[in-house]
Order: structure tokens, then sequence, then C-alpha cells
């Protein structure tokens, strides 16, 4: 038999941002910002912690794309008055 159309997983379904976090991620989390000792604090009733997605910035536009660009944008204007 073949599994359901609803059932099949997408290929990068396990690299997608997630908000909810496993007390291991929490606990690796929490000792990089020093907020949990292995031995002092207790892995039950751990605090919150922010799971921020990381967005690559856009590239920057190239000034001599930037100057022909806006050339032509000039040229129509004066046509237009």
């Amino acid at each position: 038999m073949s599994i359901h159309s609803s059932l099949k997983t997408k290929s990068g379904a396990l690299n997608q941002h997630r908000n909810v976090l496993t007390r291991n991620e929490r606990v690796a989390k929490l000792t990089e910002s020093e907020r949990f000792a292995a031995g002092k604090n207790s892995p039950l009733g751990l605090p919150k912690v922010l799971s921020i997605k990381v967005t690559a910035g856009k590239k920057p536009k190239k000034e001599v794309a930037a100057g022909a660009a806006a050339a032509p944008a000039a040229k129509g204007d004066a046509k237009k008055k």
C-alpha cells in the first residue's frame, strides 16, 4: 500500500524553524548563557528560552546597477512633463 498524500512529510521538514524546543535543547541554550549549571539546577521547571529564527540578509545593490536604473527613470519623467 502507498502512503496517503496528507501523511507524507516534506523533504526539509526536519530543518524548519520550530518555536518549541526539547528539554535537551533548552538546557544547551541555558548553559551557553550561563543560566543553568548541571549539578546546581534541576532540569525540571526550566525557564522559557527564546527561539529566534535567523534569516539571511538582503544582498546590497551594486552602485553601477543603481546608477543605470536611475538614468532611464529620469528620461521617462522628462517625457511625462
